[in-house]
């Protein structure tokens, strides 16, 4: 099975679903509970709904709060997303529910920390599915896949919002400390999101493009595009080397650069989302 075809496969959605639902469930359970924390999006309003109530459970609040949820994820996005959101917060819900943990981490600041990295790392691992854990994710995809809206900026509205109203029945020692956890979460997140999807957009501006072309191709197996371009001062015509590299060929590219033209120009920018030919293929959910 080549890599969309995996990507694509139930089984390996199910499994990413599976292990983020169990490793965000871990940090809940774990930490996020004894100290009171709220974390983002709807399971932190479960959980401010539940201290304040003190009737059922965070998992049962959870579960009520994403139902209306679900109505939008099966009109607006796909029956695949619904099935799969549908799977995954029941698997939230119900390991929440029933898997009693508790890592004794007595100091706040600590337990933010640690609260933020495995939610995080849980969250991230979900969203690397055709899938999520509901709650604003649902959201959150509609508003990205119709109008471009980045998923970060739906997340900071609806957490100011959260903290903007557990700010009223929350001491401020412990509003910050969620505050620090929601930071880290989400930081987390990204980075798990981005593995193995960092690419470095690399210029290379030069005399000598085809000489530098021929060993970058032969050594790296690697395709580029030359650029036409013309020099301002000078008026020459030349052309730019673009080509997209991970960190790992970064410096032999680099090596054989300036090994061929010790005046050529190396510009390298960051990229985290290159999509088509042989590198990571769009996603639909």
């Amino acid at each position: 099975m080549n890599r969309a075809g995996l990507v694509n496969s139930i089984p390996w959605n199910l499994f990413l679903i599976t292990l983020g639902s169990l490793v965000y469930s871990t940090g809940i359970n774990g930490v996020v509970i004894h100290h009171n924390f709220i974390t983002s999006g709807i399971y932190g309003l479960a959980l401010l709904i539940y201290y304040e109530s003190g009737t059922f459970s965070p998992s049962f609040w959870y579960f009520i709060c994403n139902l209306p949820l679900f109505i939008l994820g099966w009109f607006f996005v796909s029956r695949r997303f619904f099935y799969y959101t549908l799977y995954g917060v029941l698997a939230v819900t119900f390991i929440t529910r029933f898997m009693p943990l508790d890592f004794q981490i007595e100091q706040q600041i600590y337990a933010a920390v640690a609260g933020g990295i495995i939610c995080g790392i849980g969250s991230g691992i979900t969203l690397r599915s055709l899938g999520s854990a509901g709650g604003l994710d649902i959201i959150a995809v509609i508003l990205y896949s119709r109008y471009n809206i980045g998923m970060g900026k739906v997340s900071l509205v609806a957490n100011v919002l959260l903290f903007s109203l557990a700010s009223t029945y929350y001491n401020p020692d412990i509003l910050i400390a969620s505050i620090i956890l929601v930071f880290i979460s989400s930081v987390a997140l990204e980075q798990v999101l981005s593995l193995f999807n960092q690419r470095k957009v690399v210029y290379v501006i030069t005399d000598f493009h085809q000489e530098i072309f021929d060993q970058f191709k032969d050594e790296l197996r690697q395709g580029a595009t030359f650029l036409k371009a013309q020099g301002a001062f000078s008026g020459k015509d030349k052309y730019i080397i673009m080509t997209i590299i991970n960190n790992i060929q970064l410096k032999r590219l680099e090596s054989i650069v300036f090994g061929v033209d010790e005046d050529a120009l190396f510009i390298v920018e960051d990229s985290f989302n290159v999509l088509g030919s042989n590198f990571g293929k769009r996603k639909i959910y």
